[in-house]
């Protein structure tokens, strides 16, 4: 039988809500429906409250409820760490790390980063969770996550901050694009040729909105996508200027097949890129090595960009 440090009452709380049942639940985790509805209704008359609303469609949180699940995710995340710290006194190498990266990273930096840390640790378990720049100091603070890289992190008393670059506002086009063999653009020359923009969901289209909305006075632009392998892929093929930062066209750019251009505008501001933790938890020590193998892959990758675009003015 598998050991738990998470009682067992809140671990079938866990269960009932993902499974949406407790008869899902029970087949799920293999235990009977009986043990686990008598262990919630154990808890329910100690309480005096409904963890759960019972519908004819099965079972959803109450508001309680809700409070025990990110009891539960706290305590699951504590489990993993205690057990990895364990790991690591009686000298393993192991452990299991939860990493929150955006969208624009999975095909590029996210691999590189991947293989370096199982270069140092091949038994490491990581998990790679996709989310937006806004979901990052939420997931940090419940213990959902452990490091997050992600784009314009606000300032936040409960994140600490371990590694960050700010990131030029710029396009990216072909080799053969008129604007590759200039040092610097503007938006408004920009907007000369077609382009292509990221749609709402992506963070860079807000912020291009907020700060310069004359370039969507008379429709926006003639294709927008919230796909930045799409946005990568136009741009490569020549017929489109993608306006975006050098990390998120990192790989192209290096390969050869898209050229960087810096845009000039002072009013165009940077972003930046950030490797955050919580304030409120520990790392342990695999986890805090495999953060500094993370700040150095981002920094090698952004300085082999760097040095390509100078190579190329």
């Amino acid at each position: 039988m598998a050991l738990h440090l998470v009682p067992r009452g809140v671990l079938y709380i866990e269960a009932v809500a993902a499974a949406g049942s407790i008869q899902a639940a029970s087949r799920e985790i293999g235990i009977s429906a009986s043990a686990i509805d008598r262990q919630i209704v154990l808890l329910e008359d100690k309480l005096g409250v409904q963890l759960f609303e019972r519908q004819s469609g099965g079972m959803a949180l109450s508001p309680a409820g809700e409070s025990f699940l990110v009891l539960a995710r706290r305590w699951r995340a504590d489990e993993r760490r205690i057990w990895s710290d364990i790991k690591q006194m009686q000298g393993s190498e192991v452990g299991h790390i939860r990493l929150a990266a955006m969208d624009s990273m999975v095909n590029g930096v996210v691999p590189a980063i991947l293989n370096a840390v199982f270069a140092r640790f091949p038994k490491l378990q990581i998990d790679v969770e996709v989310m937006p720049p806004d979901g990052v100091p939420g997931a940090l603070t419940e213990g959902e996550i452990d490091l997050a890289l992600a784009f314009n992190v606000r300032p936040n008393r409960d994140l600490h901050t371990l590694w960050s670059e700010t990131l030029p506002l710029g396009c990216v086009v072909a080799p053969g694009h008129p604007l590759a063999a200039e040092p610097s653009t503007t938006l408004k020359e920009a907007t000369r040729h077609a382009i292509v923009l990221q749609s709402h969901a992506l963070a860079i289209r807000r912020i291009l909105e907020a700060r310069h909305g004359w370039m969507f006075s008379e429709g926006g632009p003639p294709i927008a996508t919230n796909s930045l392998q799409l946005v990568k892929h136009l741009a490569a093929a020549g017929s489109h200027v993608a306006i975006t930062s050098e990390l998120d066209a990192a790989p192209e750019i290096l390969d050869g097949r898209l050229v960087f251009v810096p845009v000039s505008d002072r009013t165009a501001s940077p972003q930046s890129i950030a490797l955050v933790i919580s304030t409120r938890r520990s790392l342990p020590r695999v986890s805090r090595i495999a953060g500094e193998i993370v700040e150095k892959v981002l920094a090698e990758l952004l300085g082999k960009v760097r040095a390509r675009r100078a190579a190329h003015a």
